[in-house]
């Protein structure tokens, strides 16, 4: 991507409040113009390295350098860094025209300069009937322009997005993920955008950072972190439904959990197994069985959590991911259908099913880090 934005480069991270360890040696560099989304549940430490970016705390350890300028030493208005709040952040008693120009009257540009600017970012952004409407007077959608607007007169080089549509009801969400990802290709700036929702990251990332308790866990794109994740927290964050974990071993390069065998080149001994909802085939001639225990119709495709006799599901899967208290649930297995069919899918109905070859995960049982992809067959008795 050719850009004039620079290249935002983190060393060696760290960030304490007393004596919490809050991020551990994140080390990463983005690429100019490059959209790089923070995801990780809360209290990971996303919103925090995005604040030590804008310059609203300061670094413990290390250095945060935008291109060749070490910006983690220079106070917040030197940092070239426009930044837009998940509460909007607006002046009620200022009309939308007033807010968008607040920043240049700030600079003291002239009337002339903020009357170009709040235009020419009015129509990028649709706000030009509303220029003399008060924030009361906006829906969420609309409130949200105006702070990207508010942020875009500023011109900066380096543009943070702290959560800016978790406020909005599903249906705006998908439509101003939309019209950001589209703006940001068109401005060609460097980006920093946190979310905990994996999907707005997946849909809207050129690369992908997530975090974990302060520690970066995996930095790549939306593809790699989907196909190869590092360890078993990407691979049960990044996805939806999340990736099946399965307990087992391996035994002469082959994984067996009850019925299941997958060909692993990996060393003997226990193994976690990682499988992906659209890897695991549901059709009526499939060896492997399962009892429906939940059917999720979402549309085009639907899910179903089997319940298969003879696997063991590892126990970093019985909960959400990262959460503070992890809920444990019966160890089910996620499969993919067509919509229709899960439509008419009732619980309590048992299904055949086979893997896909050549997609299982395996993973290390101990450090959770990523082994090999092996392929599945049931064994042959």
């Amino acid at each position: 991507m050719s850009s004039d934005s620079p290249p935002l480069v983190f060393e060696h991270v760290g960030k304490r409040f007393g004596d919490t360890v809050v991020l551990a040696d994140v080390h990463f560099r983005t690429e100019p113009g490059e959209l790089v989304v923070l995801v990780g549940p809360s209290g990971c430490g996303k919103s925090t390295l995005m604040r030590l970016v804008a310059g609203l705390e300061t670094v413990s350890e290390g250095s945060i350098f935008a291109g060749s300028r070490k910006i983690s030493e220079l106070p917040p208005h030197e940092r070239g860094v426009g930044m837009v709040f998940q509460s909007y952040a607006l002046y009620p008693h200022l009309t939308v025209r007033e807010n968008l120009a607040f920043p240049l009257y700030v600079k003291k540009a002239s009337q002339e300069e903020q009357d170009r600017e709040v235009r020419r970012v009015a129509d990028m952004l649709s706000l030009g009937p509303l220029l003399e409407r008060l924030p009361k007077q906006l829906s969420g959608g609309q409130r949200q322009r105006v702070a990207i607007g508010r942020c875009l007169v500023r011109k900066p080089d380096i543009y943070c997005f702290d959560e800016p549509l978790s406020n909005l009801d599903a249906a705006l969400r998908s439509q101003i993920r939309v019209e950001l990802k589209s703006l940001q290709r068109d401005l060609k700036k460097t980006t920093i955008y946190v979310t905990h929702d994996q999907i707005e990251a997946m849909t809207m990332a050129d690369r992908i950072v997530v975090l974990h308790k302060g520690v970066l866990q995996q930095v790549g794109t939306p593809e790699e972190l989907y196909l190869s994740p590092k360890n078993t927290f990407v691979a049960r964050f990044i996805g939806s439904p999340s990736m099946s974990l399965i307990r087992g071993d391996v035994e002469e390069g082959r994984f067996k959990s009850g019925e299941l065998v997958v060909p692993l080149p990996v060393r003997s001994g226990a193994t976690i197994v990682g499988l992906r909802a659209e890897d695991v085939l549901v059709s009526p001639d499939g060896p492997l069985s399962g009892v429906v225990k939940s059917v999720e119709p979402v549309g085009e495709t639907g899910y179903l959590h089997l319940e298969v006799a003879g696997m063991r599901l590892d126990p970093a899967s019985l909960g959400a991911p990262g959460s503070a208290t992890e809920t444990p649930r019966a160890p089910l297995l996620a499969a993919s259908i067509p919509g229709r069919d899960a439509f008419a899918c009732r619980e309590g109905t048992v299904v055949r099913f086979s893997i896909r070859e050549g997609r299982a995960h395996a993973f290390d049982p101990d450090s959770g880090e990523a082994l090999a992809r092996g392929s599945a067959a049931r064994e042959e008795s």
